[in-house]
């Protein structure tokens, strides 16, 4: 039953979640600790950071954790990673079909232009999730996140604000 469960959870996230990995954070967040109570909101904020420092993308990275936390073992996560990536590749497939036909129609670059608010939308959701208490615990906490966040602006490499902030998460905690 928790396999089903697990993959029609990943499979809706699959199929709803227009916009790439942070747009989908929201979805995650409410199908794996809302609806599900897989994790807590920290345990998935967590999930969330590891995922956006490892390769591949943020979605897939995070099915692939959740996918073995909930079953215990790789089936799993293999099950979990399939079914959020299913229905992207399944329309990717058919919209690369068509894509160049419908190209200059009217009616596909409305819905294209349409679908960029729903996107960024998506992507403020996810970052008001990820502020709450359960995740920024503490003044350092916080100072972690200002100080990434004013080297984001100077344009500090990602890489270097990933190892400091770890080297920083290691010396507070």
């Amino acid at each position: 039953m928790i396999y089903l469960q697990l993959f029609l959870s990943y499979l809706k996230i699959g199929f709803f979640g227009f916009g790439g990995g942070y747009a989908m954070i929201s979805l995650i967040y409410n199908e794996v600790v809302v609806q599900n109570g897989w994790l807590t909101a920290s345990e998935l904020a967590d999930v969330a950071a590891i995922s956006q420092m490892t390769p591949g993308p943020i979605a897939i990275n995070c099915a692939t954790y959740v996918g073995y936390t909930v079953t215990g073992n790789v089936w799993g996560s293999l099950l979990a990673t399939v079914a959020v990536s299913l229905p992207s590749m399944t329309l990717m497939l058919l919209a690369t079909r068509f894509y160049l036909k419908l190209r200059g129609n009217r009616h596909f670059e409305g819905a294209m232009a349409g679908m960029q608010p729903m996107m960024i939308g998506l992507i403020l959701s996810s970052a008001l999730m990820l502020f709450g208490p359960e995740t920024f615990i503490d003044w350092k906490s916080w100072l972690i996140f200002a100080a990434c966040f004013v080297a984001s602006i100077k344009k500090v490499n990602p890489i270097l604000l990933i190892v400091l902030s770890a080297v920083a998460g290691i010396v507070f905690y």
